[in-house]
């Protein structure tokens, strides 16, 4: 082989960068093309990966042992009552560690004063329940204390996270008080939310003793909150409807409230899948553009490329020259796409309160994808300037 047919590994990256440093503007905007498209692919599953994290790490906390236990009935009716000694058969059942009984007491609601009309209540509901609701849900509260066998046979009450937002309550200072049916209750507590329990949230809790003094509360729940031994939740899911209502156990609904949050990570990875393939048609857009762009490259060069070959450069090294460039489009726009994808997965998170996650998989995945579109993209014009004759110089002169 001619001494003059070699083309050092040394030379190649300076010979295949011309045409980047000739042309910066054309340059950018290839690398653009492929980098919008690896930075949605980066985004989409660096922000999929730390919402995940978030519902796994609210499943750990709230735990998936939380039942509940309702009447059968349509969407948006009111409640109605489960038998008066449900709560206690329920607790007698195998694999219940816990369970509360609530009930919503009906035509009954709480207003921050006596002047305010009855239908101003803000969709706030009234009900009462045991002292062990805030252990069994695994509860906490925001500010002041929760009903206890002191408190329960009085006018207290506690207010759910979003009641006491509606009623303009923050903090309890033992002078609050609210205008819950036709009386003053003091107010003793606020509730943080409760993520397993949406109902909560939004009403007004007061004891038994002193809904059935005052409003004439028979003793049905309404709804029950069971906790259960992790290993047996399905098999006590079975049992409940017969344990809460023997005479009935069709009219007995059991649901799992982390099965929301289950239901959201699907949906989160139904989206994943469809923004992934947008960001694999951009990543597409992207490639098309660098060979588009290699290609006029090519034609530009002529003189270049016919020049190299009446000097004695082979077929295949004019082919390197080209792909080298080609990759090297990719490679760039792929680490600029990783970066842009990694920020924006970092802006969302924070702002959602959410611990940032980007999977390496994501990061050397998409910079493998980006360099694979920049090799593809390139094949066809470097075979084309490769086919050139060492004539194409005098062509262009």
């Amino acid at each position: 082989m001619s001494p003059l047919s070699r083309l050092r590994l040394a030379d190649l990256l300076p010979v295949a960068t011309i045409g980047l440093r000739t042309r910066p503007g054309r340059a950018a905007l290839s690398v653009l093309g492929v980098a919008i498209g690896i930075a949605a692919m980066v985004a989409v599953l660096g922000v999929t990966r730390s919402s995940q994290a978030q519902v796994i790490a609210q499943l750990d906390r709230l735990g998936t042992n939380l039942l509940t236990v309702a009447s059968s009935q349509p969407k948006g009716a009111p409640e109605e009552q489960l038998p008066a000694a449900a709560a206690a058969s329920i607790r007698r059942t195998e694999g219940v560690t816990s369970a509360s009984g609530t009930a919503q007491i009906p035509d009954v609601h709480v207003l921050r004063n006596d002047r305010m009309p009855a239908n101003r209540h803000g969709g706030l509901d009234v009900r009462a329940t045991d002292t062990e609701l805030l252990s069994t849900l695994d509860g906490a509260l925001l500010d002041g204390v929760f009903l206890d066998a002191a408190t329960a046979d009085y006018p207290v009450v506690v207010l759910g996270y979003q009641a006491a937002t509606v009623l303009g309550i923050a903090e309890v200072t033992g002078y609050e008080r609210v205008w819950l049916g036709d009386r003053w209750f003091t107010v003793v507590g606020i509730l943080r939310q409760v993520d397993l329990a949406p109902e909560i949230d939004r009403a007004a809790l007061i004891g038994f003793a002193v809904a059935k003094s005052e409003f004439g509360y028979q003793g049905n729940p309404s709804r029950i909150y069971v906790r259960t031994d992790t290993a047996l939740t399905e098999q006590v899911e079975n049992m409940l409807p017969r344990a809460a209502n023997p005479e009935n156990p069709g009219r007995t609904s059991v649901s799992q409230p982390s099965d929301v949050l289950t239901a959201r990570q699907a949906v989160d990875d139904a989206s994943t899948s469809l923004f992934l393939g947008l960001g694999a048609v951009a990543l597409l857009v992207g490639g098309i553009g660098i060979a588009n762009v290699m290609v006029i490259s090519v034609l530009e060069r002529r003189g270049e490329v016919g020049l190299r070959r009446a000097l004695g450069a082979a077929r295949r090294h004019v082919a390197a020259q080209f792909v080298v460039e080609s990759v090297l489009l990719g490679a760039v726009g792929g680490g600029v796409g990783v970066l842009l994808g990694a920020g924006v997965t970092v802006a969302l998170a924070v702002n959602r309160g959410w611990q940032p996650l980007i999977p390496p998989e994501a990061a050397s995945g998409g910079l493998a994808a980006a360099i694979l579109v920049g090799t593809i993209a390139g094949l066809y014009p470097a075979l084309r300037a490769a086919r050139m004759a060492p004539t194409e110089a005098l062509r262009t002169a």
